[in-house]
């Protein structure tokens, strides 16, 4: 490295921080154990759909949150987006549909979606049995505490107005039902 960029690298990162973004500091690693939450306390998330945090947003200055999910019954969310985040998706078990944008993809397995911020998305779980997924949001914005506090019962008793202003609190707008398997026949297999 140049002296020069030595000595103005130290310099630029102060600048940087003045601005309100985070220092660069090196952290502790950690080990998460498989089937095992980051603070041993899932979420759990509408009938037989549990979220295992492996990395937390608290971890990296709200860098990123990944979590898998683990998911018994078919469907999946509202169609939606997230203002502020990126979200990608790596199948590790079972079968998905997937609409991003306009695109409808079919999922197994070893495959992977990304779903940019502001470009609205929705999955849904096809087949019996347990299915499994690992998903990022980058950054990792308030989705964590947008996940614990629907699965604490917040929304439970909120009109569809009250929700659509929970979800906006959080980054979150919900633009369309969620998929409809038997419009795509495939109520149980590909």
């Amino acid at each position: 490295m140049k002296r020069r960029l030595f000595i103005q690298l130290p310099m630029g990162l102060s600048a940087l921080s003045a601005f309100g973004l985070p220092p660069l500091a090196p952290g502790k690693g950690f080990k998460v154990e498989a089937g095992k939450d980051r603070f041993d306390k899932p979420i759990s998330l509408f009938e037989g759909d549990t979220f295992t945090t492996k990395v937390s947003g608290s971890d990296n200055d709200g860098g990123i949150y990944v979590f898998e999910s683990v998911r018994i019954k078919e469907g999946g969310p509202t169609h939606h987006l997230h203002v502020e985040q990126d979200e990608w998706w790596y199948i590790l078990k079972g079968e998905f549909l997937f609409k991003i944008g306009d695109e409808l993809y079919r999922g197994k397995a070893g495959d992977s979606f990304f779903g940019p911020r502001n470009v609205p998305h929705s999955f849904a779980k096809v087949g019996k049995g347990e299915a499994r997924l690992l998903m990022f949001f980058q950054p990792a914005g308030r989705m964590e505490e947008f996940f614990r506090k629907i699965s604490e019962g917040v929304t439970k008793n909120m009109t569809d107005e009250e929700k659509d202003k929970f979800r906006q609190k959080y980054g979150h707008k919900s633009v369309g039902p969620p998929i409809n398997l038997s419009t795509h026949g495939l109520e149980s297999v590909f």
